[in-house]
């Protein structure tokens, strides 16, 4: 008899995709579009195993997990469950939760789910007796039909996902724009909730069409938005910028996207130059959320002696340092063989007109102000590592986000730099490159940020939906 399969997914192209795929595969499927409905079909379905989303309506995927393994019949289940590459927190409460295998969908296709799938089969069958009604393996030639189908369905399937994504993008592009009018915390929360779940979409359907690269970036900048939704203080003219450079880039990768195909995060490391401990370990840390390597020195001379040594990816540089401050720094490191294209990020605690200018004028590609979020720099190092692999696609134009900043405060305790002064009041003027297309973002409103209570928790664009 068939294996049973129950996939739990609000995401109709995902699980339809999905659905297909382990049908050619000769497996028996169910599909449950919410967590009330996937934990009431466990039990009635009883299937051989769980696909199963964190981010759910009516009751999200950890509580489905933790609902599903108190039942004693269901204690050995199989339970793959997808989440956020950079959201590790939530693969860590799945896996307490007793999730056999935590995937992100950003690097996960059919054909790899499939293999998957194959192999938990097998291990759980290992250890019970062999069962008679099992089925005949098909012969070699259905075996290359049913795989030739498999391949068209992917085809297709990705075609209609990138004709139909510069929408997607547009949709995006104008979510971020109401972003930037809003007036009040409460407002801004609610459409950073809408643009986070939006661009939670687009990774998932790009995951499960093989795009890698576009499913990464936009993953990385869901994990950003809903850091930003749930913590609306930490909203600034930096992380907007940031934001807004990474909806256009993921517009260009949607425009390339067949000619990109799978894109994996290349083999490089990251210097990070910093003259204070906790700063370089903040940089660090963001970096290693980029799933990216990293090496630290404390000052000018040693990140050029090693830069005249080695090749890095990215160069993080502090701007106010010792002796030879960033800029200076930047331009030496132009002249070294090897490093005249080596993408260089400032960090600095200035938002003024001439640094902004000074980052160009000495090199750099882009600038992040103090204090920064973790998963706002470990964006940027993504969309900056992946983008030199690229190659054949075209340079890119620029994209300016200003906003207007309240009087200084605290920084939250989630900041990368808590000794750092906060982000001054910058002059409206334009941004420093990564080097961005132009859009409807270019230039956006100021973004002001009255002295409001936090908002509600942000309501999800599938609604009601919980994570």
């Amino acid at each position: 008899m068939k294996k049973r399969i129950l996939i739990v997914e609000d995401d109709a192209l995902v699980a339809n995709l999905y659905s297909a795929r382990m049908h050619l595969a000769g497996y028996q499927v169910e599909i449950a579009r919410d967590g009330v409905a996937g934990r009431d079909m466990v039990n009635t379905f009883k299937p051989d195993i769980v696909i199963l989303d964190v981010s759910l309506p009516k009751l999200n995927g950890i509580e489905v997990l933790k609902q599903v393994r108190v039942q004693p019949e269901f204690k050995h289940l199989p339970i793959v469950v997808f989440s956020n590459l950079f959201m590790a927190q939530v693969a860590q409460e799945a896996e307490a939760a007793g999730a056999t295998k935590c995937l992100s969908k950003s690097d996960c296709t059919p054909k790899k789910l499939i293999q998957l799938i194959q192999s938990l089969l097998a291990d759980a069958g290992s250890a019970e007796p062999s069962d008679p009604q099992a089925p005949i393996s098909p012969p070699p030639e259905l075996l290359r039909s049913l795989q030739s189908d498999a391949e068209q369905l992917q085809s297709d399937s990705r075609k209609a996902f990138l004709s139909g994504a510069p929408t997607q993008v547009a949709d995006l592009r104008a979510i971020l724009l109401t972003v930037t009018r809003a007036t009040a915390e409460e407002e801004r929360s609610v459409q950073l909730g809408r643009l986070s779940e939006a661009v939670h979409q687009l990774s998932d359907n790009a995951g499960v069409m093989g795009l890698a690269h576009l499913s990464r970036v936009a993953a990385a900048l869901h994990a950003l938005l809903k850091e930003l939704s749930e913590k609306p203080k930490s909203v600034t003219t930096s992380t907007l910028r940031t934001a807004a450079q990474a909806v256009d880039y993921l517009g260009l990768l949607v425009e390339h996207g067949n000619s990109l195909g799978q894109v994996e995060l290349p083999r490089t490391e990251v210097l990070v130059v910093d003259d204070e401990v906790l700063c370089r370990r903040a940089a660090a840390n963001a970096v290693s959320r980029a799933g990216l390597p990293s090496v630290c020195v404390g000052g000018p001379k040693e990140a050029l002696n090693l830069l005249g040594q080695r090749e890095f990816g990215l160069v993080i540089l502090d701007v106010d340092m010792p002796q030879m401050d960033g800029f200076e720094t930047c331009r030496c490191l132009r002249a070294l063989p090897g490093h005249e294209k080596t993408p260089v990020i400032f960090v600095t605690s200035h938002g003024d007109l001439e640094s902004r200018a000074k980052s160009i004028i000495s090199g750099g590609n882009d600038l992040i102000a103090k204090p920064f979020l973790f998963m706002e720099l470990a964006l940027k190092t993504l969309m900056h590592v992946l983008r030199r692999q690229l190659g054949p696609v075209p340079a890119l134009g620029k994209v300016e986000v200003s906003a207007k900043q309240p009087a200084a405060q605290s920084a939250p305790a989630s900041l990368a730099t808590p000794n750092s002064s906060p982000e001054p009041t910058p002059v409206a003027a334009e941004p420093p490159p990564i080097p961005m297309p132009e859009g409807p973002l270019a230039p956006a409103a100021d973004v002001p940020k009255p002295a409001t209570p936090p908002g509600p928790e942000v309501p999800s664009r599938r609604s009601p939906r919980t994570f």
